[in-house]
């Protein structure tokens, strides 16, 4: 078979119903899992040749991920992550011991495993594959032909029916469950949380972050009928925030099996709960035997990269870029923004009178007068853009949204017009920040960090 460019595989895996840009509802319909399996199946099965970890929620899940991983490369295990959406670049899904793959193996990999894709399509037996199934395949295919010791791998959307639901997991983690992508997940938090909470497996360890009523009453529910221990972060394993220098956490995790000092080198006060879960789940690994010592947790810790979160890209004047896109992030953000630079925000503080921007765009399935309601109250200025994302909120509809609670808007085009819209108003001892989509803080990332 004809080897594909990377140009060509790209614009290959695009061609398939890709549920990212459109979402549809979360079905056995839109979802099957059993074509994915029938998919790993024809490939000999590269999902179940390493070790695994799962992780699902709301937020925060990334983060987890990354953290998990970088700690598991520093124990000496060859470690694979697999995340979803990207920044920038979708190579940032496929990653090996913090190293993206290259253009060259990803196309490599495509030209593979098209032949199995088109035999599962042609059989259709359960709906044909999904862009977001496929790359899941070529993650799996990737970590094996490199002999991963361990794939700490993200759910895309939801869990019981995500395409990465087929592996055999170690440990499952779920971090707080809310709501968001509720025309696809259901509209109550009891509801998603039964999707997230899918992907727990018989006698296999749960580790929970903090979650609200509902959620924690779904999740024991489910780990009591199937006999999984549950592991609860804030209850079993506790942190407390040590303080902070430039750009590092500090903070203690007081776990199971012991008490760990970390330097997080990533700002944002849920970064510390989302630190404290990957070390709840890591304490998994080291009761089954795995290599993993305070020594490298902190080691791994201090290394971990997960731009776009909390990610501070200038100080004159400070620009602060962040993926929150729901209620929930917004929330974090806001306590995020006064704890860090409360001298912008508190009524007599040194920069208080200074410009305090707000760039905002979003996904069009998206609770903007929540989010809004939430950020507004700091900024003096709103600017709204969208991104070059075809799901992006349409900015007419975002002005109409935030002049309905009586806010003043400018917007731009695109995020760097907004960009530099803002960067004019705020001039060199103001603050910027840039929020409402993953996809705006990569494409703010990409222009503001290039490279």
């Amino acid at each position: 078979m004809r080897k594909l460019s990377y140009r060509q595989s790209i614009k290959y895996i695009y061609s398939f119903s890709d549920y990212e840009t459109t979402h549809k509802l979360h079905d056995s319909v839109s979802y099957d899992l059993r074509r994915v399996e029938e998919l790993m199946s024809v490939l000999d099965n590269p999902h179940l040749k390493a070790k695994s970890v799962h992780i699902a929620g709301t937020k925060g899940k990334g983060s987890v991920a990354a953290m998990t991983a970088s700690v598991l490369t520093a124990s000496g295990y060859k470690t694979g992550l697999y995340t979803s959406p990207h920044l920038i670049d979708i190579r940032e899904r496929f990653q090996i011991d913090g190293n993206m793959i290259s253009e060259a193996e990803f196309a490599d990999i495509i030209s593979e495993i098209k032949a199995a894709v088109g035999a599962v399509n042609r059989r259709a037996n359960y709906g044909k594959l999904t862009t977001f199934e496929i790359m899941t395949a070529l993650g799996f295919v990737f970590f094996t032909r490199h002999n991963v010791d361990f794939a700490v791998v993200e759910v895309g959307l939801g869990g019981r029916l995500d395409a990465t639901n087929v592996i055999k997991p170690e440990v499952c983690v779920i971090t707080p469950v809310n709501l968001d992508h509720t025309d696809v997940l259901g509209d109550t938090i009891s509801k998603i949380a039964a999707e997230k909470a899918g992907i727990i497996k018989v006698n296999v360890p749960v580790v929970s972050a903090p979650q609200v009523d509902e959620a924690m009453y779904v999740i024991e529910k489910k780990c009591i009928e199937i006999d999984s221990p549950l592991i609860k972060v804030g209850t079993d394993v506790v942190w407390k925030d040590a303080g902070f220098n430039p750009g590092v956490s500090q903070l203690l995790i007081k776990g199971r099996l012991g008490d760990y000092r970390l330097s997080l080198p990533l700002l944002g006060c849920c970064q510390m709960e989302n630190a404290a879960t990957a070390v709840a789940a890591l304490e998994v690994l080291i009761e089954k035997g795995f290599n993993i010592s305070p020594l490298t947790i902190s080691s791994g810790m201090s290394n971990v990269k997960w731009p776009g979160r909390f990610h501070v890209c200038g100080k004159q004047p400070v620009i602060i870029i962040d993926g929150a896109h729901n209620i929930i992030s917004a929330r974090e953000l806001k306590k995020s923004l006064l704890y860090y630079y409360n001298d912008y925000f508190l009524q007599d503080g040194l920069h208080s009178s200074e410009v305090k921007s707000l760039v905002f765009g979003t996904s069009a399935d998206k609770d903007v007068t929540g989010i809004i309601g939430e950020l507004a109250p700091l900024f003096n200025q709103i600017i709204v853009t969208r991104s070059a994302h075809p799901r992006s909120m349409e900015i007419s509809i975002l002005e109409e949204e935030i002049n309905r609670l009586g806010l003043e808007v400018k917007s731009a085009e695109d995020v760097v017009k907004a960009i530099e819209l803002a960067k004019q108003q705020a001039l060199n001892r103001g603050l910027i920040c840039i929020t409402g989509s993953l996809f705006v803080a990569g494409e703010a990332v990409g222009y503001l960090n290039p490279g």
